[in-house]
């Protein structure tokens, strides 16, 4: 599996402080992490924005993982957002180990490196947050709970512009995982006023 070193000509920069907006409505994402000539990508459902400024994510890693023990060792990841596309991608790299097989070979997933972060981030996905570990080992150890730092972010303009996602008819949306290969995406968006 090659790792094109170039981002999609067609990727827009996310401002780092509405990067935030990429993950608040919670989607299932893609964790990858890169370290010693290993790439490895699993899914992770328990994901969230933290702050605005800087802005920082945390993520859900159990100790088990292959992506744990990448991440630890590199000090940074990447969280990629996913829509219904790759759903079947999503539930593959999320229920085998990287321990057991190369994912990006056996499910051919496409990837290109990010700008700050030597974490593949992975084609076909609608957003891409570049992170550097925050070092919290007691959170590690007691939750699984990894806090990074954003320090770049990117979108497919298609599907999130102008620190907005683009929900409207035929826009490609967000997923997020039910349980047992179920589900669902992002539905329409509306708006109250005060």
């Amino acid at each position: 599996m090659s790792i094109s070193p170039h981002l999609p000509a067609h990727l827009e920069a996310v401002e780092l402080e509405k990067s935030y907006r990429l993950l608040n409505h919670g989607p299932t994402v893609l964790v990858t992490s890169h370290h010693a000539g290993r790439d490895n990508v699993m899914a992770a459902a328990w994901s969230m924005p933290l702050d605005f400024k800087p802005p920082k994510v945390a993520v859900v890693i159990d100790k088990n993982t292959l992506t744990r023990k990448l991440v630890e060792s590199s000090g940074e990841f990447a969280l990629n957002v996913p829509s219904r596309e790759l759903a079947r991608l999503t539930l593959q790299v999320g229920s085998h180990s990287g321990r057991e097989l190369d994912k990006f070979a056996a499910y051919g997933a496409r990837a290109f490196r990010g700008q700050r972060t030597s974490a593949p981030l992975i084609e076909g996905c609608i957003g891409w947050l570049e992170c550097r570990l925050l070092p919290e080992p007691r959170i590690q150890d007691a939750y699984d709970l990894f806090l990074g730092e954003v320090v770049a972010a990117w979108a497919d303009p298609a599907a999130f512009h102008d620190g907005h996602w683009n929900l409207g008819q035929g826009g490609r949306k967000s997923i997020h995982y039910v349980a047992g290969g179920h589900f669902f995406e992002t539905g329409a968006a509306f708006e109250v006023k005060d």
